[in-house]
């Protein structure tokens, strides 16, 4: 697979504003093996989204629906595509123009491994630009975290559509989380590497669903609860040493987030770890060693005299130095 062909699909709904741009840094991709599929989810502007759609005649790929969300957008744009890869771009955002360039590159140099790749990006919020770079070191050593960290931005990935054919169409139910639903369905499967370029623009304004649905905390804390929940006990302590700093770490990275109910849950979980721990202390089991070569009577006092202890929880290890004299009476003593 020399050049690989690469669907970039938009979803939009009432785009107007933005969505010539989108298309434009499409277009402007130094990697020419692609196609743009641009999804019109029921647009309820008098036209105006698909009059900008499709003054680009044949230079991209225009379907129209009624409207369902993100998900169903997606969906479809997935299911019209005849790319080997699939790269999204929401209808509000940009790609830098050696986006697609560079992940291809990148995947030739491992033999174009089937794997979920995602970058880094920059934030724009009106006419500022603000790189995200993620800790590269950390992602390549603690890859669960690509979402338990929040790292991965869906305008920076590029997946085989094989992989989508093998993982199913987007919960359409979802209207804000559906993108971390379905990546964390692909991570059971597949590994997910980060690139260290900033490679897309993710801008912020206020019509976005992250500003305005009221779904993005609800769906969020079910969610992350749930990931949180299914990620193993192992992996939790491969990853920060104990199950109490895991729920330490996390907690301090949810105080970031608007998820305050998944921070909740996982503060309740560190209190009962914490309650755990401190309980199993109070009564901490102690290991006395006698060491003993024959004096079989000293021996056998220096037992009574631990039994006798009013602390019960303690362990006697008798450790016989090669006596030379008759033990039995140690032996059935014990």
């Amino acid at each position: 697979m020399k050049n690989p062909k690469v669907s970039i699909v938009i979803p939009v709904y009432n785009g107007s504003n933005y969505l010539r741009e989108a298309i434009d840094s499409a277009l402007a991709q130094t990697y020419k093996n692609l196609e743009i599929i641009v999804v019109n989810d029921g647009s309820s502007d008098d036209g105006a989204t698909e009059e900008i759609a499709k003054s680009y005649g044949n230079k991209i790929r225009y379907f129209k629906k009624e409207n369902g969300g993100v998900a169903t957008a997606l969906n479809l744009g997935i299911e019209k595509m005849t790319g080997d890869y699939f790269s999204w771009l929401s209808h509000d955002d940009l790609y830098y123009p050696d986006k697609i360039e560079k992940q291809i590159d990148f995947l030739r140099t491992i033999q174009f491994k089937k794997i979920f790749l995602y970058a880094n990006y920059s934030l724009l919020q009106g006419e500022v630009i603000t790189p995200v770079v993620h800790n590269h070191e950390m992602l390549a050593r603690k890859p669960m975290y690509s979402l338990l960290r929040g790292c991965v931005n869906g305008i920076t990935v590029l997946i085989p559509k094989t992989i989508l054919d093998e993982m199913g169409q987007l919960n359409s139910k979802l209207r804000v989380t559906q993108d971390y639903d379905y990546w964390r369905k692909i991570q059971t499967r597949y590994d997910f590497i980060h690139m260290e370029d900033v490679l897309s623009v993710t801008r912020i304004h206020s019509g976005q669903d992250t500003m305005v649905s009221p779904k993005v905390v609800e769906e969020g804390d079910v969610l992350w609860v749930d990931m949180i929940k299914k990620l193993p006990e192992s992996t939790k302590i491969a990853y920060e040493g104990t199950l109490l700093n895991f729920y330490r770490q996390m907690a301090g990275f949810l105080e970031t987030t608007p998820y305050v109910g998944t921070l909740q849950y996982c503060k309740r979980e560190l209190e009962r770890l914490e309650e755990a721990f401190h309980n199993s202390n109070l009564n901490p089991l102690v290991s006395v060693v006698i060491p003993f070569y024959n004096r079989v009577d000293m021996t056998l006092n220096a037992v009574k005299s631990v039994l006798a202890q009013t602390y019960k929880n303690t362990e006697i290890i008798l450790v016989n130095d090669c006596s030379s004299v008759d033990l039995r009476r140690i032996k059935d003593f014990t």
